[in-house]
C-alpha cells in the first residue's frame, strides 16, 4: 500500500515539474516575443548597412587612419574644441526647448568662456578651469523628451542608423547650425567635411572596435543605436 503511495507521489512530483518547465518555457516565449523590434524597412536597412560597411572597412578607415597619422592630437583636439563651440547654438535651443534652462545657462558660460580665454574655442577652458559640464543635445533628443516616438528604424546612405524622428530633427539640426550659413557652398561643405574628418579621427578605429562582435551587423547596429539614443532622451 506504502509502495503504491510513493508510486503516486513521484507521479505527482514528475507532473508538476513537467508543468513547471512548460510554464517557464512559455514565459521565455513571452519574453522573446516583447522583444521584437516594429522594422518594416528592414530588408532595405539590411542591405543599406552592408553598403555602408563597405564604404566604412575601405574608404573611411584607411582616410581617418591616414588623418590621424599625420596630424598632432593637440592640433586634432584644438579643431574638434573649436567645431565644439561654433556648435552652440545647436545646444542652446534644445536645452531651452526641453525646458533645461540650468544646462542653457551652463551651455552660454562654456560658450563666453571658451570663446575668450579658451581662443576662439581652441581650448575647453570651461572644463579644464571652471568645471562646467557639457549637455549635448539636438533636435531628435527634443522630439523625443516631449513624447514623439522614434517610429520606424531607417538606415542612410553613409550617415548610418537613425530613425523617422532623428530624422526630422536634422533639418531643425540643420537651420540651428551656424556653419549651414556659410554662403560660400565650397567653403560650407569643406567645414562640414572637416569637422566630421576631425572628431572621428580621434578614434579611427571606432567603427570597427564597434562591431567586431557582432554576430549579425544589422540587428546589432540598430539595437545599439536605438538604445543609446534612448539613453540620451531620459538623461
Amino acid at each position: 500500500f506504502r509502495g503504491k503511495i510513493v508510486r503516486k507521489l513521484v507521479i505527482l512530483s514528475c507532473f508538476f515539474s513537467v508543468f513547471a518547465f512548460c510554464e517557464d518555457m512559455s514565459d521565455f516565449e513571452n519574453e522573446f516575443k516583447e522583444k521584437e523590434v516594429f522594422d518594416p524597412l528592414s530588408g532595405y536597412n539590411r542591405f543599406m548597412t552592408g553598403f555602408n560597411d563597405i564604404v566604412w572597412d575601405y574608404a573611411f578607415t584607411p582616410v581617418l587612419q591616414g588623418y590621424d597619422y599625420i596630424m598632432p592630437d593637440p592640433i586634432q583636439g584644438a579643431f574638434s574644441n573649436f567645431f565644439h563651440n561654433v556648435l552652440y547654438p545647436v545646444r542652446l535651443v534644445n536645452n531651452l526647448l526641453q525646458g533645461k534652462f540650468s544646462n542653457s545657462w551652463d551651455e552660454t558660460k562654456r560658450f563666453l568662456i571658451n570663446t575668450t580665454i579658451g581662443f576662439a574655442g581652441m581650448s575647453d577652458a570651461a572644463s579644464m578651469h571652471f568645471n562646467i559640464p557639457r549637455h549635448d543635445e539636438d533636435f531628435g533628443q527634443t522630439l523625443g523628451y516631449w513624447g514623439i516616438p522614434a517610429g520606424p528604424h531607417i538606415v542612410w546612405p553613409i550617415i548610418g542608423p537613425s530613425n523617422l524622428r532623428d530624422t526630422l530633427g536634422l533639418v531643425g539640426d540643420y537651420f540651428s547650425n551656424p556653419v549651414n550659413y556659410i554662403e560660400d557652398d565650397a567653403t560650407r561643405i569643406g567645414v562640414s567635411v572637416g569637422y566630421r574628418l576631425n572628431d572621428f579621427s580621434i578614434d579611427p578605429l571606432f567603427y570597427r572596435n564597434l562591431k567586431k562582435d557582432a554576430v549579425d551587423l544589422y540587428p546589432f547596429l540598430r539595437d545599439t543605436y536605438e538604445q543609446r539614443r534612448n539613453y540620451l532622451i531620459k538623461e
